[in-house]
């Protein structure tokens, strides 16, 4: 089996003419799924860009949502119409919103948008600030320590639903897939070949996601995890255990780029 991985595609910095073109340019590879790893898009044109992807390609798109996803709207709202727009598209598969699919017989996906959770790095002494917290309702006009807890619940919130979901994957599967938004841990957190330091880290990494994902490995050196991340715009892989690799993504606004994935059956 072969994939399509994109992350960090931002198609909203697309002109339409470009956008068809990047289309084309994925289903020229002939895939038999897609895979999305977040920052589709914006808000006010994420379901019409998912449509139109989803369209062009006419084949599984597997996604999961980014921060920029949800830009000049609601985490709650977005979501709540994204899982609307994939029931009554059948080829798009929002994985926050179902526990796991079999991809061969070896070989599950899970997913979850995750988020960057304040843990990792130095929140407290960090001067960083995102669009996020000016551009997403949730984390609109909030003080430094109510921003703090809102962004680690959404970390356990990711972290929660994999708790769950993984084990159960991993029961049944000698390989899983994990599509997720924020790097996991801090290694995987990469930016122009090095790990980003402790201002940017809260920010662009999930530590609750990566405690439950090293803690699952742990328990079944028998089986094997790999991760596909994005958020930061760099490209690294890391290897956090022998059966667990996590592969970020680069990006570029405007020039989105695509990334091939072989399954073993």
């Amino acid at each position: 089996m072969r994939a399509v991985w994109l992350t960090d595609i931002h198609l909203d910095f697309l002109s339409p003419r470009a956008r068809e073109d990047f289309f084309a340019a994925v289903a020229s590879r002939n895939p038999d799924a897609v895979f999305v790893t977040g920052d589709i898009s914006v808000a006010p044109y994420l379901l019409e860009h998912l449509g139109a992807l989803c369209e062009a390609i006419n084949k599984p798109v597997y996604f999961v949502l980014g921060n920029h996803d949800f830009y000049h709207g609601s985490i709650a709202d977005v979501r709540a119409k994204v899982k609307e727009f994939c029931r009554i598209h059948p080829l798009l598969h929002y994985l926050t919103d179902i526990s796991m699919v079999a991809l061969t017989q070896s070989t599950a996906l899970v997913g979850h948008d995750g988020w960057g959770d304040s843990r990792y790095g130095d929140y407290a002494q960090s001067a960083v600030r995102l669009n996020d917290h000016v551009l997403i309702k949730e984390l609109t006009g909030l003080i430094p320590r109510t921003l703090q807890q809102e962004l680690m619940r959404l970390g356990t919130e990711a972290a929660m639903y994999l708790r769950g979901t993984l084990p159960q994957a991993l029961d049944h599967y000698q390989h899983v897939i994990l599509l997720t938004h924020v790097p996991p841990f801090r290694e995987s957190c990469w930016y122009q070949g090095q790990v980003s330091n402790d201002e940017w880290l809260p920010f662009f990494a999930c530590q609750a996601v990566g405690e439950v994902l090293r803690e699952a490995m742990e328990k079944r050196p028998d089986r094997r995890l790999t991760v596909y991340c994005g958020h930061t715009h760099s490209g690294g892989t890391a290897q956090i255990l022998p059966n667990l690799q996590v592969i970020t993504g680069a990006a570029e606004y405007g020039m989105p780029q695509i990334h091939e994935v072989l399954i073993s059956t």
